[in-house]
């Protein structure tokens, strides 16, 4: 399957992230897509020379499972505090990338919004 084009990444990165509750995008100092949820960002993406990079909020568990796959990478200056990133992701990668996301937003949520977000599921 052929790569999505950085628009088509960044479309898709918003539905995604701006669907979940109270979660906010800003553009940071260095031009990056930053979502955040209640001022703590739990992913940030931008162009890069590579492409087009994902990052996101994970814990060490899922970061040590997530870095055996061949896609996915340590985040660059915040790797060691859990972030994974991702380059260029392509179609199937969406698939775990949505779980991934709703993951890291649930890690930056404060406890009323995880509240929240796990009565939605369970309906």
């Amino acid at each position: 399957m052929k790569s999505l084009d950085t628009a088509g990444i960044l479309e898709n990165l918003r539905n995604i992230c701006l669907a979940l509750p109270e979660a906010v995008e800003h553009i940071d100092g260095f031009g990056h897509n930053t979502f955040k949820i209640n001022g703590k960002s739990f992913v940030i993406s931008g162009e890069n020379k590579n492409g087009f990079g994902i990052s996101f909020k994970s814990d060490r568990e899922t970061q040590a499972l997530l870095l055996q796959k061949e896609k996915f990478f340590k985040t660059p200056y915040i790797g060691r505090h859990g972030w994974v990133s991702i380059q260029n992701p392509v179609e199937e990668d969406w698939i775990d990338l949505i779980d991934l996301i709703q993951e890291a937003y649930l890690r930056a949520a404060p406890k009323r919004l995880v509240k929240q977000w796990m009565e939605l599921q369970n309906k």
